[in-house]
């Protein structure tokens, strides 16, 4: 069991703890950081998204029981937060949102596609396409919703709609997720000499997300809120994959899907947690600071979480 953590975990934590020391050493300074991010965010993990999407059998991948069993259980993990950052922190409602938020967005794509890979194989990978094909739809959909609903004192309901779908729509990575069913539902081909630059892009988005993402996590200092920080790693690293792992089982999710669902949800939150943090000027802190807590701690926890499905 312990060949599991070095085969499938440590690998990719090392790519991280590279990005991080090439950073931290400032062999790679801030900017660079931004610009491998901006490519790896708006342009190399669209296209990933894109082609995943585009040539995806959306009969096979798109089960009811694994989107129901994911997605409920983020949104249940959604309002435990936002809970828990009301009652016990005693924080107003838009700090509640923000922690709600980041207890609601797994770090599936820079750590949950690359771990399943890893662990169960490329073909295993088509629950997780399908996840992240609705994951920033249905996050910064309902995020941005509740946000707006109590920054909405004095707004239209014109205004309301407008503000959520502007800011879900100037999303690169939802793009990339709209054009793939684009292609995919209207039959169209990818020409062969696109598909080969394809490809290339692909090969470089997750090695270079996940190096990007260690230089990310140097600007994040775990610092205050270390309780509120806690309740957020807790729900995000325990909770969400137990629930997941009770509606699958409920749902009889098929093994290689319920697997898929199980390994997105064990992931911390993404850095998204923080954007969506900075953009309202909320509960930065405590975002920043839990993915980066959460990330550490994932070691351990995704270690035991293949454990418990049967990895050796």
């Amino acid at each position: 069991m312990i060949q599991s953590l070095f085969d499938v975990v440590v690998p990719v934590f090392l790519v991280i703890g590279a990005g991080y020391v090439a950073t931290r050493a400032n062999f790679f300074t801030s900017y660079h950081v931004d610009g491998l991010m901006k490519f790896t965010q708006n342009f190399a993990i669209p296209c990933l998204l894109f082609y995943a999407i585009a040539t995806i059998d959306l009969k096979q991948s798109f089960e009811p029981g694994l989107l129901v069993s994911f997605y409920g259980a983020a949104g249940l993990c959604f309002a435990a937060g936002m809970a828990g950052a009301r009652l016990l922190f005693k924080r107003d409602w838009e700090d509640c949102v923000v922690i709600g938020f980041a207890c609601l967005f797994s770090n599936s794509l820079l750590l949950g596609l690359p771990i399943t890979e890893r662990a169960f194989g490329q073909q295993a990978l088509v629950g997780n396409y399908a996840i992240i094909a609705f994951h920033s739809p249905f996050c910064y959909g309902l995020g941005l919703t509740v946000m707006e609903f109590f920054r909405a004192r004095g707004k239209t309901g014109l205004g309301f709609v407008r503000s959520v779908l502007s800011a879900m729509f100037n999303n690169t990575l939802i793009m990339g997720i709209a054009l793939g069913f684009l292609f995919n539902i209207s039959g169209l081909a990818i020409p062969g000499v696109v598909d080969d630059a394809l490809q290339l892009i692909i090969r470089a988005a997750l090695p270079c997300a996940l190096f990007a993402l260690g230089g990310v996590l140097v600007q994040y200092r775990p610092e205050g809120d270390l309780r509120a920080i806690t309740f957020v790693c807790a729900i995000s690293l325990l909770l969400h994959p137990t629930l997941v792992w009770l509606f699958g089982t409920a749902l009889a999710v098929p093994q290689d899907l319920f697997r898929s669902a199980i390994m997105n949800s064990a992931m911390p939150p993404g850095f998204n947690a923080y954007i969506f943090a900075n953009l309202y000027g909320r509960a930065k802190r405590v975002a920043a600071s839990s993915v980066l807590i959460a990330t550490g701690a994932s070691v351990l926890t995704v270690w035991l979480w293949l454990i418990a499905l049967g990895h050796n």
